[in-house]
């Protein structure tokens, strides 16, 4: 079944940056009802942390008014970003209630590929990543920094805006998922949106994968924690309908959003919906 956007604007899209990789545009995306998710106005991405001067030039194209990083303390201070002049950053970290963080860190997972491969054999790396996807919907951490995130997103002036953590799979595609899934994005092409990280990152992490290899370490173990599965996602959705009736009653009552923020977001983000 086809997963076709809508046509490109005028801006050019950022995606397959060399060291800005899983950056992309989040418009596109039909709306039921009629309509599109407006193109230009917000971005997801890995973290910033080692843009090249080239590539700068490219993200600074975009016109950004806010980077919202979604990184821990330790992520941030370890590769802070590399931002253009003048752009608002904002650091809400997700995870800072969780006593386990399976997909946080790259450095720190690679680093001793005997002992990583213990703990992700057999399974444990897929059954880890499904309960991080869970505690970052239950977890208070994530809640105000998700509640904090889409109720700047809704205010016209802090936009265009871009939205990260380390690897921009986990923690910002659960942000985009929830996004695209509240403006009317229906959940099969937020899926093939939350998919396509394996094809933009994990190519770019390749030379780690081969690096591990060499000191070791069996790189399959590494694939579902480097890359993201559907049943991250189902995860995260089955815990939200578990404490929720719904999308919307999640980011108006479990995140504190604002009824008013809900609607900026639907009008700023909508392009070409009927008027009711």
């Amino acid at each position: 079944m086809s997963h076709d956007r809508a046509p490109m604007t005028s801006r050019s899209d950022p995606s397959r940056l060399a060291s800005a990789p899983n950056l992309r545009d989040l418009g596109g995306w039909p709306v039921r009802g009629g309509g599109t998710v407006r193109r230009g106005e917000v971005y997801r991405s890995a973290g910033l942390g080692r843009v090249t001067p080239e590539d700068l030039t490219v993200v600074t194209g975009l016109g950004l008014r806010a980077v919202y990083d979604l990184r821990t303390v330790a992520e941030r201070d370890l590769h802070p970003d590399v931002l253009p002049i003048g752009v608002d950053a904002v650091a809400l970290d997700v995870l800072a209630d969780s006593s386990q963080n399976a997909a946080a860190s790259i450095d720190e997972l690679l680093g001793d590929p005997v002992a990583i491969s213990a703990v992700l054999a057999d399974g444990r790396a897929t059954d880890l990543l499904a309960e991080a996807y869970r505690d970052i919907v239950r977890l208070d951490s994530a809640r105000h920094a998700y509640g904090e995130l889409f109720t700047r997103l809704a205010d016209g002036a802090r936009r265009p805006a871009l939205f990260h953590c380390t690897t921009g799979k986990d923690r910002t595609g659960w942000a985009a998922a929830v996004l695209l899934l509240l403006l009317g994005v229906d959940e099969e092409h937020v899926r093939a949106d939350y998919l396509r990280t394996n094809d933009d990152l994990l190519p770019a992490l390749q030379p780690m994968l081969d690096d591990f290899a060499g000191r070791g370490g069996d790189p399959e173990l590494l694939l579902p924690v480097l890359g993201v599965r559907g049943e991250y996602l189902d995860a995260a959705l089955a815990q939200l309908r578990t404490e929720h009736d719904s999308v919307e009653d999640y980011v108006r009552n479990g995140l504190g959003v604002a009824g008013s923020a809900l609607d900026a977001l639907r009008t700023g983000l909508i392009d070409g919906q009927p008027k009711e």
